[in-house]
């Protein structure tokens, strides 16, 4: 058998490493990448929470780490305005958008995906084109419908414009659309029904899409400023982010740990909710992708 040469041995070696030093490299700069994602997403998240346990005396700006670390400024906010009035106002129309977007979008998405009737194409092409224009296009309307309703100022009215998205019916139709059709007709030769299939066989293997919906619900319910600020007058029925704007622009506060304290208590309940339904929500994102 022939050996290889001594010449070519350290060539093949020295192309070895090479190889080695490259997938190094790669690796290397694809960590730093993510690591400098990381640090861009969470540094402000970072920088807010150690502004909010910094004591009185310290300085906002004097170094990274606090030197006198206190929870104090967190009870400082909720004696400076109604914290738990305003969370509990916002927890109810949080709650009331995640029921009707998991309950409204799955029956859109069904309908738009399995339901044969006639039409289902229009109304999907006009579902999708409202989709184009922004919400300050129609927050008038909105309103002036809300207020025809006699919905202004109340927590039903800041709720109802958002009962429903059409990007949550999309991603319950794309979901329910990459379910077998075999699936669906074994049901059909059990003789289940519509409603019987809809509730016992789609909606439990939407899981993950349903809960990429409930998240999103509640962090749009959770986060919206502009149109309870449009609906609302009566501070008793402020959200929280409202609240939140009352805080900052006191005339008696202008303390920035103050501030930093109640971002971080709006933060809080979104990151709990997240990190309760993680393992549902990345499985939802490849079942639910969008498809038209």
């Amino acid at each position: 058998m022939r050996t290889a040469s001594p010449a070519r041995a350290a060539r093949a070696a020295r192309v070895g490493r090479d190889g080695l030093t490259r997938r190094r490299l790669a690796l290397a700069a694809r960590y730093g990448t993510l690591l400098l994602m990381l640090a861009v997403m969470l540094g402000p998240i970072l920088w807010q929470f150690l502004t909010s346990i910094r004591g009185r005396t310290e300085n906002v700006y004097d170094g990274v780490l606090p030197t006198h670390p206190t929870l104090d400024n967190y009870v400082r906010v909720a004696e400076s305005f109604p914290l738990l009035q305003y969370v509990g106002n916002t927890l109810v129309v949080a709650g009331l958008a995640i029921t009707s977007n998991m309950l409204f979008a799955a029956m859109g998405g069904y309908a738009l995906s399995r339901a044969a009737w006639k039409g289902r194409e229009v109304v999907l092409t006009v579902l999708v084109a409202t989709l184009m224009f922004p919400f300050e296009s129609v927050m008038i309307s909105m309103f002036l419908t809300v207020r025809g309703m006699g919905l202004v100022d109340t927590l039903i009215g800041v709720w109802l414009p958002g009962a429903v998205s059409v990007l949550n019916i999309m991603i319950m139709r794309a979901a329910f659309l990459a379910m077998p059709k075999e699936v669906e007709e074994a049901a059909v030769l059990d003789g289940a029904g519509e409603w019987t299939r809809f509730t016992r066989v789609f909606v439990p293997s939407a899981r993950g899409a349903l809960a990429v919906v409930c998240i999103t619900s509640f962090m749009g319910a959770w986060d919206d400023f502009l149109w309870p600020l449009l609906v609302l007058t009566d501070s008793d029925h402020y959200t929280l982010q409202l609240g939140l704007k009352t805080l900052a622009g006191a005339t008696t506060v202008n303390d920035q740990r103050l501030i930093a304290a109640g971002a971080m208590a709006a933060l809080l309940p979104m990151m709990l909710l997240f990190f309760a339904l993680q393992r549902f929500f990345f499985k939802g994102v490849g079942e639910g992708a969008v498809k038209l």
